[in-house]
């Protein structure tokens, strides 16, 4: 139960982050909902393209700078908030981009496409010596093997 609003003060429902909407109930709904559009959005523009004869590589390079750019984007920030619906939708929108030719057959799932993003990441702040998350990870173990 929320405590009632203070008189002139209105309740934050969502807060955009440098591009990732966060809810009050800390999920990606909101997010999704956005992001969902606008990929669809892009969809059209690539139909649109494809109309005026731009060849099927050019729409495969165009396709991955936007739709998929658009989806990584801050993706390990907001990806763990994300539930198996959302999941779905996004992967519902590579299905369609490659039976629509407009991406790689070979393009990654969601769940591929997070985890990249999430390694990446963590690849970054381990190989950094002066990340501000450096300091928080356990020292390297050096365990010598002899068989």
């Amino acid at each position: 139960m929320l405590p009632p609003p203070c008189p002139g003060i209105e309740r934050v429902i969502s807060l955009r982050i440098l591009g990732v909407i966060v809810n009050d109930r800390i999920t990606a709904a909101d997010h999704m909902t956005m992001l969902v559009s606008s990929c669809s959005s892009l969809l059209y523009a690539m139909r649109v393209l494809r109309a005026h004869g731009i060849p099927a590589t050019s729409l495969h390079d165009i396709f991955r700078a936007t739709v998929v750019s658009r989806i990584q984007y801050a993706a390990p920030a907001w990806s763990g908030m994300c539930s198996s619906a959302d999941r779905g939708r996004l992967n519902s929108i590579l299905r369609r981009s490659k039976r629509l030719g407009y991406s790689n057959n070979d393009l990654p799932s969601i769940d591929e496409l997070f985890n990249s993003a999430d390694d990446d990441v963590f690849n970054r702040i381990k190989t950094n010596s002066s990340h501000v998350l450096q300091p928080y990870l356990p020292d390297k173990l050096n365990l010598p093997y002899q068989l």
